[in-house]
């Protein structure tokens, strides 16, 4: 959907500095894919810069909206996982910010219908900006060259450039590296100097030869005998996310060294004592109203004895877990709204009923056009909506259902049974995750209604709500087990893996540790006897 605009934004120039931020992810830490966003800078004829370092990010941000202003366009800055994780110093410099005014419309000057002969005419404007970038991107100290001894050089960027002068470090060698700034246009006059006194050159770069392939069209036209080291000679793999072992092994092996750890010994001692290690997959937080969510709806199908014949299509957000224990149920997970889209073709296909779950922030970020279709189309399908207030998963960013806007200003909520009941729906539900055993009902009855139904569970995130009780003044009042009450039938540690709970070693009943309790009572829920309780209860 980003994509859609900026391609069409690029041509009509803009009146104010806008950079765009993207990041990838090498590795696939919290994606769904190892896309390689590279791409999107060459295909859109947009300027795209990348850093390796915190001071280098925020240089290039600077930069980038000098960039901006001065060719009237969107510049993007490329980052990955490695890069946005980096600690360090950063000197801020002068920080000379320009007021904001509003302006009137009338004195914008700018072309944005962009169709027909305009775009044409607008497309012509953009290669000869293009050019002009090209020729900047020539000069900038982003892009620069270390010198070295010998014939041997480099060439990488990003987060890469550190992992290679560490290796370089490590082997005890200097030999010339050219670290890339500019990811397009490229300096292709800087990088032909760079190349034409070179036998070998090896570019380290993650994902995809996108690079590779553009030097080796270089090193053609310049020095054709160039010999290039990267994915398609077998040195780099065009997947995962690289280290220092990675690129230190690549350059030995070209220098027919050896590294100067022996790093296959200490990955195969690492996967030995991972062997006795006990798994131990991701768990929601204490308190989070995911768990007692999940925990019903597992009830319910239970109860209802349809597990084998439901289709449960999952989304993005912290309950993308439910595909791991305790729940052990998503048939799939794409993409952010995916679940609600797919829903709709699987519901015309299937014999099965089928059930989609999205966050609140994924429902009004993309799913809503899905939910229209559904709606439409007369669908047999149950929603979960997970209400917590914010965009958990990511950092409890506000969103359109968050009591406050994106700049943290009071605003009005999305009123979301209203919104559901005005598109059509014929059955929505709210629950209250906190009630746990309250909510298998509501959960049995929404599953087996005709049409489209609606299953709203509302609970603030855990974290976020602490947040807001520290901010009140309120004290978080965590739970305790009653031992005297507790049967040790460990339904809390073996339905529920709250991550506060654990099993006490010197009488082998339930502890709840009170320095990670949130005080929710959602095991209370779960318990058959009643057994956890309130450290506020009177004895």
């Amino acid at each position: 959907m980003a994509s859609d605009s900026m391609f069409s934004l690029r041509n009509g120039g803009r009146n104010a500095g806008s950079c765009c931020l993207i990041a990838d992810d090498p590795y696939a830490h919290s994606s769904q894919s190892e896309q390689d966003g590279r791409y999107f800078g060459e295909a859109a004829y947009v300027p795209m810069i990348e850093p390796s370092t915190a001071q280098e990010a925020f240089d290039m941000v600077k930069w980038a909206f000098e960039v901006s202003e001065k060719h009237r366009t969107l510049v993007i800055m490329r980052t990955t996982t490695r890069v946005n994780h980096q600690r360090g110093m950063v000197s801020l410099g002068n920080l000379n910010r320009t007021p904001f005014k509003r302006k009137r419309w009338a004195d914008v000057k700018g072309q944005y219908f962009t169709v027909g002969a305009i775009a044409r005419r607008l497309k012509a404007e953009l290669l000869e900006k293009t050019q002009a970038i090209r020729d900047e991107f020539e000069d900038t100290d982003f892009n620069f060259v270390e010198e070295g001894d010998g014939d041997l050089g480099v060439l990488t960027g990003g987060v890469c450039y550190l992992h290679t002068k560490e290796a370089m470090q490590n082997l005890g060698i200097n030999i010339p590296v050219f670290k890339l700034g500019t990811i397009y246009p490229l300096p292709e006059e800087k990088i032909a100097n760079f190349l034409k006194s070179l036998k070998t050159l090896i570019v380290v770069e993650e994902l995809t030869p996108y690079l590779e392939t553009r030097i080796t069209a270089i090193a053609k036209e310049v020095n054709s005998s160039l010999r290039i080291i990267g994915k398609k000679s077998g040195h780099f793999p065009e997947m995962l996310e690289y280290n220092v072992p990675i690129v230190e092994t690549a350059i030995a092996d070209v220098l027919s060294t050896v590294p100067s750890t022996d790093y296959g010994a200490i990955l195969e001692r690492a996967a030995r004592l991972k062997e006795i290690l006990p798994e131990r997959p991701p768990i929601f937080c204490p308190g989070c109203p995911h768990r007692g969510t999940l925990w019903a709806f597992r009830q319910a199908l239970q109860q209802l004895r349809i597990r084998n014949e439901i289709v449960f299509n999952n989304d993005i957000g912290c309950y993308s877990m439910a595909f791991l224990p305790p729940n052990e149920f998503s048939d799939s997970m794409l993409a952010m709204g995916a679940s609600v889209g797919i829903s709709a073709g699987m519901e015309m296909a299937l014999e099965d009923r089928v059930i989609a779950m999205v966050g609140d922030s994924t429902l009004y970020h993309a799913a809503l056009p899905g939910i229209v279709n559904l709606i439409h189309h007369n669908s047999n399908v149950t929603l979960f909506v997970l209400d917590n207030s914010v965009t958990a998963m990511t950092g409890q960013q506000f969103n359109p259902n968050s009591p406050f806007n994106a700049g943290g200003q009071p605003a009005r909520k999305i009123n979301m049974e209203k919104m559901f009941e005005a598109l059509g729906a014929e059955k929505i539900v709210v629950i209250d995750p906190y009630e746990t055993r309250d909510c298998i009902g509501p959960i049995k009855e929404a599953i087996q209604s005709d049409g489209f139904s609606v299953i709203i569970s509302r609970r603030d995130c855990a974290l976020y709500g602490d947040r807001q009780k520290k901010k009140r003044g309120e004290r978080i009042i965590p739970s305790e087990n009653d031992k005297e009450t507790c049967r040790e039938i460990f339904a809390c540690v073996r339905e529920f893996y709250c991550p506060a709970i654990i099993v006490d070693e010197s009488d082998h009943k339930m502890l709840i540790q009170q320095d990670l309790c949130d005080g929710c009572l959602e095991c209370r829920q779960v318990c058959p006897v009643d057994a956890p309780r309130s450290t506020e209860v009177e004895r």
